[in-house]
């Protein structure tokens, strides 16, 4: 599609909130409009079009994301002519509800309607059609506008989800598990690295999964192999594996492909068998502790993140303390804790939610700690060793210091390496030998640039 030049009215300013998967939606989307003619502005005093894609997947998301619109509906009623659109998950969820509360907003978007992108922009009074379960992929072949640093940048692999965890909503909101072709990724992920990225992330509602509705079994270990294969990609990176379908065969791949890091992400929610069985969690062979040992022997120096959630329906004393233990002995590179949110439309909301909020932060605060204590012991054992890292930039807060990433650190949530003796640009590797440890983030030199 020839690129036009923007002219009035082509401006576009996006306000994209949630998940890496929901950020891609949202680089679909202006990739779309701008191969249209329109312009991305950063400031949405500039825009023309005022765009919200929008997260529904828990209470502080959904009120973020509320938030969002109503800031943008404010500036629609300081400067009429303005077109308000709200996207995502949160539209998806309560199409009618926004309308009717937030009368400023001019077209909705559903999870299923990435494609629609233009006809919303161009005037289109366009609804969520509820009744219809989501089945929208995007292709590799659509223009997709980058928003992450250029060396970086997320590649979906599959969308929605298959399982019926009973406090999760995603089913719902993003239909069940469906899985892009491989030779479509493979291309893609080829034409992003032509475009300069170096690390690919690779993202689905479950990545363990992938291609399975394929016919395709253990599908995620050949494609790392291929995506291995591509010049120019220097890391490569899976996000939200399931323990039900991490197989052997999955961590094989990881582990001899060697573009691929040595990280394993996956959300275990709770340690309890009483606890996983409310939650109707795919928790596999059981054994939780036996899988992430499974999970450290075959891919020898893996960094594993999990998350958890407090404070479910029911959850006892001695629930969390077995929750507790485990986290003890597990010990993961890598944790985030989740109060639990009690979400209509969940198999969960039907249970009372008897977990008082002064009692899940207690022990959300209580998990965490423990939490900082092991990643403090892991990375004081850093002191003195060599490092490959990812030069990001400036430090936020100073522009004397430096602040990178190890191939064990994710964008965004897994702490970074701050950098204070040494040179080197943006989105360029060095080794880097690590003088002082905190408890999520390493202080380095650059040794080799």
């Amino acid at each position: 599609m020839p690129v036009v030049a923007p002219g009035p009215g082509k401006r576009v300013g996006l306000v994209s909130l949630g998940c890496p998967k929901n950020l891609v939606d949202g680089e679909v989307m202006l990739g779309t409009l701008r191969a249209r003619g329109y312009e991305l502005v950063a400031d949405a005093l500039q825009a023309d079009v005022l765009l919200v894609n929008t997260c529904a997947f828990i209470d502080n998301a959904k009120q973020e994301s509320v938030d969002a619109i109503l800031e943008m509906a404010k500036l629609k009623e300081q400067h009429p002519g303005r077109r308000l659109i709200v996207t995502g998950c949160l539209a998806q969820r309560y199409d009618a509800d926004l309308r009717r509360e937030i009368p400023e907003i001019d077209a909705t978007l559903g999870t299923n309607q990435v494609a629609d992108i233009v006809r919303a922009v161009e005037g289109e009074d366009t609804h969520v059609d509820v009744e219809q379960r989501p089945s929208f992929l995007y292709s590799g072949e659509a223009p997709r506008l980058l928003s992450t640093p250029r060396w970086s940048a997320y590649v979906k692999i599959s969308e929605g989800c298959d399982y019926t965890c009973s406090f999760c909503i995603i089913p719902t909101l993003r239909g069940l598990h469906r899985s892009r072709p491989a030779d479509d990724i493979v291309a893609e992920a080829r034409s992003l690295a032509a475009r300069g990225v170096k690390e690919l992330v690779l993202v689905a509602q479950d990545s363990t999964r992938y291609g399975l509705d394929l016919g395709i079994r253990n599908g995620l270990a050949p494609l790392l192999r291929r995506l291995g294969e591509i010049d120019g990609l220097r890391w490569i990176r899976v996000m939200y594996a399931y323990p039900a379908t991490m197989s052997d065969e999955i961590l094989q791949a990881i582990a001899e492909t060697e573009k691929v890091v040595k990280y394993v992400d996956m959300p275990l929610q709770h340690a309890s068998d009483a606890v996983l069985k409310r939650m109707k969690r795919p928790t596999g062979r059981g054994n939780l502790l036996g899988m992430v040992e499974r999970v450290r022997e075959k891919v020898p120096g893996v960094a594993f993140r999990t998350s958890f959630i407090v404070g479910f329906p029911g959850e006892t004393e001695a629930e969390f303390e077995e929750l507790l233990r485990f986290v003890e002995a597990a010990r993961f590179e890598h944790l985030g804790v989740f109060t639990y949110s009690h979400e209509e439309g969940t198999t969960a909301h039907e249970f009372a939610d008897d977990v008082a909020g002064r009692t899940k932060q207690a022990r959300r605060r209580k998990l965490m700690s423990l939490q900082k204590k092991i990643a403090t012991r892991r990375n004081k054992a850093r002191v003195g060793q060599r490092f490959e890292v990812l030069i990001e930039g400036p430090h936020p807060e100073s522009e004397w210091l430096l602040e990178g990433r190890l191939a064990s650190q994710a964008p965004e949530i897994d702490g970074s390496v701050i950098v204070n003796d040494g040179s080197a640009p943006p989105g360029t590797f060095v080794t880097c030998e690590v003088t002082e440890a905190h408890a999520y983030d390493l202080v380095a030199r650059i040794v080799n640039p």
